[in-house]
């Protein structure tokens, strides 16, 4: 049964806004693969040509912020503007990348890259749940899912040509950053003159500890974000295989010589933009379920091939088969974590996403690495392939197969006080004096047996049985 359909009126760049938050993401990007060039020829500077160790470091450092410092930042985004965020968060990282050439040993590197991945964490899942408030309609907002990854995929193709002209012309990498930070500060201004929707308030007691871990308790008390994360740790096993081992294949298995690299990795990036740009299609006729759920067995059955040693054509073709399946389950995570969540709780739902699913790359990485060095890429695609697929099985038994709209559940009598409006949870007495709403007092919520649109949230803290 398919979610939705699709027409030319669900074109994204109609909207005023999206195309200047996508604009902004496209070059905040762009900036930071030029950064990401940047930093491995300061780290060759800075070492004297041992610039690995530095690297993986630093690498680490992204991904530990990305881990532990999002979902805080998720949390507490409801205090605070979307909008001050983004900007607050290009403004301040401009300014820690103009520092980067000025750094003379390597834990002023380790510091900076901590401080710009910190203020990563705040904006990018921010970002994320700007978009479906800009794009209510879902054909639509689908669609844009599509352009967003397709602003990743083509971050590293983009950024790496840009800076090999630079280079070649006889420019510093110096310049790279002075670029990167440019690009930042042009992504603050394009966000400044976008106009946002009203965020809704949330409803939230108002308890620090409480916000910093709600976006991870809610995602993980709602079994098709289960399903999500095991769906999306095992592209990531896949992933991981290609983006750490795929030089070493290249230059041992296939003996070919460096530009085949390049060639290998535009073919997995291709597979990629290809999938991405044909998921809102594929949502016409399929559930964002089976879509991700196939995504994420073809690409752990292309992961299995690899055990055969191919040669170079049919190389590309399994680098494409990877690349597509795993773009079919991160393009439509947008979509079910906005259905998933309330829309003032979307920065934490996507803030917790964005942890746990770098949390899956921060296994993948040294794990593909590990079983590269020790067994070959043969082997480690035969093993990571069969985790794929484990977890593809997993995920698809842990989202279950008829999801009704509306759940009829029950409520049990409760007495708190937090931040509301008058809804369908909130109709009762006052006294005078409570200001406009939203507003806060206490009041008491009587038992209660209802039926609508099902999310985690203040008043709906577990999942209904059955």
């Amino acid at each position: 049964m398919s979610e939705l359909s699709v027409s030319p009126q669900d074109n994204p760049f109609r909207h005023a806004g999206f195309r200047r938050l996508f604009a902004a993401q496209a070059v905040a990007l762009a900036g930071t693969g030029l950064s990401t060039v940047g930093l491995q020829l300061l780290a060759y500077r800075l070492t004297g040509g041992q610039a690995a160790p530095v690297l993986a470091t630093a690498l680490s450092i992204k991904m530990i912020a990305y881990v532990f410092l999002a979902p805080i930042c998720g949390g507490l985004a409801h205090r605070t503007s979307r909008k001050s965020i983004l900007v607050a968060s290009d403004a301040l990282r401009a300014g820690l990348v103009l520092l980067l050439p000025l750094v003379a040993a390597e834990w002023q590197i380790y510091l900076l890259i901590f401080g710009i991945q910190a203020l990563a964490a705040a904006s990018k899942p921010a970002l994320q749940a700007i978009i479906p408030t800009v794009l209510p309609d879902q054909a639509t907002y689908m669609r844009a899912l599509s352009w967003t990854r397709l602003a990743y995929d083509l971050e590293t193709a983009g950024s790496m040509m840009l800076a090999i002209a630079l280079m070649a012309a006889g420019s510093g990498f110096e310049l790279l950053f002075e670029l990167n930070s440019g690009a930042f500060l042009l992504s603050a201004l394009l966000i400044i003159f976008t106009r946002l929707p009203k965020a809704a308030p949330a409803e939230r007691t108002g308890r620090i500890l409480d916000d910093i871990t709600f976006g991870l308790r809610s995602y993980m008390a709602t079994p098709r974000l289960r399903a999500l994360l095991a769906l999306y740790s095992g592209a990531a096993m896949v992933s991981g295989a290609v983006l750490v081992n795929n030089v070493d294949y290249v230059r041992t298995v296939l003996g070919g010589a460096d530009y085949l690299v390049a060639v290998t990795m535009l073919a997995y990036g291709a597979g990629s933009m290809a999938a991405a740009l044909a998921t809102p299609l594929i949502l016409r006729r399929i559930s964002s379920r089976q879509l991700v759920s196939r995504g994420a067995l073809l690409a752990g059955f292309a992961a299995l091939c690899l055990i055969f040693s191919p040669g170079l054509f049919p190389a590309l073709v399994i680098w494409m088969a990877m690349g597509a399946g795993g773009a079919w389950v991160y393009t439509p995570s947008g979509g079910i974590i906005n259905r998933s969540s309330s829309p003032a709780d979307l920065p934490a739902y996507f803030s917790a996403h964005f942890s746990l699913s770098h949390l899956a790359w921060l296994a993948s990485y040294p794990l593909a690495g590990w079983l590269g060095t020790m067994l070959g890429l043969p082997a480690t695609g035969l093993i990571l392939g069969l985790v794929c697929i484990a977890l593809a099985l997993a995920g698809a038994r842990l989202w279950p197969r008829q999801e009704q709209d509306e759940i009829a559940h029950e409520h049990e009598a409760v007495e708190h006080t937090h931040k509301h409006s008058h809804d369908r949870h909130h109709q009762h007495a006052h006294q005078g004096g409570e200001a406009e709403e939203p507003h806060s007092h206490p009041h008491r919520h009587p038992p209660v047996r209802h039926s609508h649109d099902y999310v985690i949230d203040l008043h709906h803290t577990r999942w209904p049985a059955g």
